[in-house]
């Protein structure tokens, strides 16, 4: 299954916990937390583009798996990372946080982002 398409966030649980553990200010845990994120995944063989439109904010990443990028982190720190893909899985860790996205069915995808034990999941469905 390619994950390659557009996502619309669904659900998220833990949102506002998660947040505060990776010291994100409040005020802007208030404005993101109703603010439904776009997610557009261009993947090319090995090679991904993720593009995360959350209201006003652009966040883009470019890696290739196996291989060593420079990701940014929802705070906006860029941290040299390697992406891994186990089936319809890739894992990634950044700065203690363990990061799985699923390809759970082909309109479905559930990132898992855990630090220490605070446990961050957003579902999100193909447009």
């Amino acid at each position: 299954m390619s994950f390659s398409g557009k996502f619309q966030l669904e659900t998220q649980e833990n949102f506002e916990p998660f947040m505060k553990a990776i010291g994100l200010p409040d005020d802007l845990i208030q404005k993101g937390k109703d603010i439904k994120s776009m997610s557009e995944i261009e993947e090319t063989g090995d090679n991904f583009k993720v593009t995360v439109t959350t209201g006003s904010k652009v966040l883009v990443n470019n890696f290739t798996i196996g291989k060593e990028a420079e990701l940014e982190t929802i705070t906006g720190e860029k941290v040299k990372a390697v992406v891994h893909r186990e089936g319809n899985k890739l894992k990634v860790s950044l700065k203690g946080i363990e990061s799985i996205t699923e390809l759970v069915d082909g309109n479905t995808i559930v990132n898992t982002m855990t630090l220490g034990g605070i446990v961050y999941k957003r579902t999100s469905k193909r447009m």
